[in-house]
């Protein structure tokens, strides 16, 4: 029986819209071509999300990917406000969720600068029931002690857990950690496996 719902936040909960925060500086597509590639894109990202580094040294790092846009980097990485962007349902969800008796807790790869910077975009947070940011506990997604560390840290049955992330290999490992899974592709169909699941039509 599924009592708890675990979120992802990119792309679930918020909208994680950094094409769209790049171009609104108004550079070239060389450039935001290679913005891209110096940050969203390189494996570096994913040490933002892990926090093993400080926001001064990934700065750092992302200008040694490619110094000859040091500029354009430090301006991006200034403030990074709209790169996250609220989903204005993920609050009514929440509640939703939890007046039917479920637990509501939050698993997302997320960089301490977006947690700042972003933070009213993530107002729902005050909301569930517990949350784990990769960059607070040293870990990102799918490495299976993430989801372990959420079981731990709040007192959950795996077996009584759905993991709802739009990135299929997230999924993946939660399964295999025998949480129950969604991949997110759009609320219309996410809600619907959910709800199948809650009302047991839908097993495993």
């Amino acid at each position: 029986m599924i009592k708890n719902i675990v979120f992802d936040i990119g792309n679930v909960l918020a909208g994680f819209v950094w094409q769209d925060f790049y171009r609104s500086f108004g550079f070239s597509e060389e450039i935001f071509d290679k913005l891209a590639n110096a940050t969203v894109k390189n494996p570096m990202w994913n040490e933002m999300d892990r926090g093993a580094m400080s926001d001064d040294e990934l700065l750092a790092g992302f200008i040694r990917n490619d110094p000859s846009i040091e500029k354009e980097i430090r301006q991006v990485f200034a403030n990074v406000k709209g790169m996250v962007v609220r989903y204005d349902y993920a609050a009514g969800w929440i509640r939703e969720l939890k007046e039917r008796g479920c637990g509501v807790y939050v698993i997302s790869n997320f960089a301490h600068k977006a947690h700042m910077d972003c933070a009213d975009a993530l107002d729902f947070l005050s909301q569930v029931d517990g949350a784990i940011l990769s960059y607070q506990v040293r870990l990102i997604k799918p490495d299976p002690e993430i989801y372990r560390l959420l079981c731990r840290k709040y007192d959950l049955d795996a077996r009584e857990c759905v993991f709802i992330d739009d990135t299929e290999r997230n999924v993946t490992a939660a399964r295999a950690e025998r949480m129950a899974g969604i991949v997110f592709h759009n609320l219309e169909q996410a809600r619907g496996e959910l709800e199948e699941m809650l009302t047991g039509a839908g097993g495993r």
